[in-house]
């Protein structure tokens, strides 16, 4: 999935303006969508951090306009409305049922904006509807609340295409299939207790600052629950800078001990995250890389490493529990990213993701998804010879 933004066309008048403020924050995605005047709860100087990273969105006010109700079905089959959590803060996310990009990251985020309200969480709604015009069913949905550990966490609602277009249109969501891949925007709202919207944030594709985006959602939602809450802990809000292959970096390995990147020799990385069960087969897809490692012994490749990007995964519990299932059938190491900055550094924009590095440090070649092992070995032979 990659995310884009929303044509207009064929929006109401009273709509137009929130589309236009969609295209224009996600043109500048990759940049954050800075254009809220204050993010609710923040200091100035948090606000002033949130503001210049690039890697966030500290949100954009929408003035408390109704929100458009809708019923659909959740994960569980039962039909569910909007309306229905009025007097709760409604977290809403437009998330693709088989997303490997942003979807992840936003999932989290939200799940952590949540877990910082402490005690008044219990008054905070996770809502998502599904954005992928060709995975609507309910199987669908509960396979992914399943993988990201949210079946109990929220409501993940879809329905028939027309009723899934029909709420796309209402809050300015651009859903298409291009080449194959799934485009939606990567909007998540914020609606107060009596219906209304109060901000948008669009995710960027950044893993070291989920926790950022949960802390400024958590902030806004605190700003609009009663006593304001305090958040159980905060962090800055300035730009988390990304570990490339030009810096040396020592990682966690699982089960034990640890795995190091950087110059000094090449090598081929490839991230992943447990979550991609849902839409390959992993256990497969993990073993099958066993056996570049063994042409690379024999043909003097670079090594393979493989890099679990725990900041989108449900816990790190369920990162242990399945590689264990995995435990010596893999013939390579497996480091742990515990904070994302590793894959922001290599530019990691999808899972799983390959990156070739040479001994310098520099990124040789990368590829987004799984290869058969001839190819992945045929394209790191041509680009380290080249």
């Amino acid at each position: 999935m990659r995310a884009l933004y929303y044509m207009a066309s064929s929006l109401t008048p009273g709509r137009r303006w929130l589309a236009a403020l969609l295209v224009g924050c996600a043109a500048i995605a990759a940049a954050g969508c800075g254009s809220a005047p204050s993010t609710s709860g923040a200091t100035a100087s948090q606000q002033r951090a949130a503001d210049a990273n690039p890697d966030l969105d500290p949100g954009s006010s929408l003035g408390g306009i109704k929100a458009p109700d809708f019923t659909l079905t959740s994960q569980f089959g039962q039909r569910v409305s909007l309306s229905s959590f009025r007097g709760k803060v409604v977290i809403l996310a437009f998330t693709d049922s088989e997303c490997t990009t942003v979807c992840p990251l936003t999932t989290q985020s939200m799940l952590a904006a949540k877990d910082l309200l402490g005690k008044a969480g219990d008054q905070v709604q996770l809502l998502g509807v599904d954005a992928n015009p060709a995975a609507t069913s309910v199987s669908d949905v509960m396979a992914y609340s399943q993988s990201h550990g949210m079946v109990n966490h929220w409501d993940f609602l879809t329905g028939t295409l027309p009723q899934l277009k029909a709420v796309w249109k209402a809050y300015a969501i651009y859903v298409a299939i291009e080449h194959g891949q799934v485009d939606h925007t990567p909007a998540v709202y914020i609606i107060d207790t009596r219906g209304r919207e109060q901000k948008i944030y669009l995710t960027t594709m950044a893993y070291a600052s989920i926790t950022q985006a949960a802390q400024v959602m958590a902030q806004e939602a605190s700003s609009l629950l009663p006593g304001h809450p305090a958040l159980a802990r905060t962090e800055s809000l300035a730009q988390l800078t990304g570990l490339g292959p030009a810096k040396t970096v020592t990682l966690p390995a699982l089960p034990s001990g640890s795995v190091t990147l950087g110059p000094g020799a090449p090598h081929l990385v490839m991230f992943f995250a447990t979550w991609l069960d849902e839409t390959s087969d992993l256990p497969l897809e993990l073993t099958g890389l066993n056996q570049y490692v063994q042409a690379a012994r024999a043909d003097g490749l670079p090594s393979l490493t493989a890099v679990d990007e725990e900041s989108s995964e449900p816990s790190l519990a369920t990162v242990r529990a399945y590689l264990a299932r995995l435990h010596g059938a893999l013939s390579y190491p497996v480091g742990l990213d515990e904070t994302g900055r590793v894959a922001d550094g290599y530019g990691v924009q999808d899972q799983p993701w390959f990156v070739l590095t040479s001994a310098t440090g520099t990124i040789l070649w990368h590829h987004d998804g799984w290869l058969p092992a001839s190819q992945l070995i045929a394209a790191v032979q041509s680009a380290t010879a080249s």
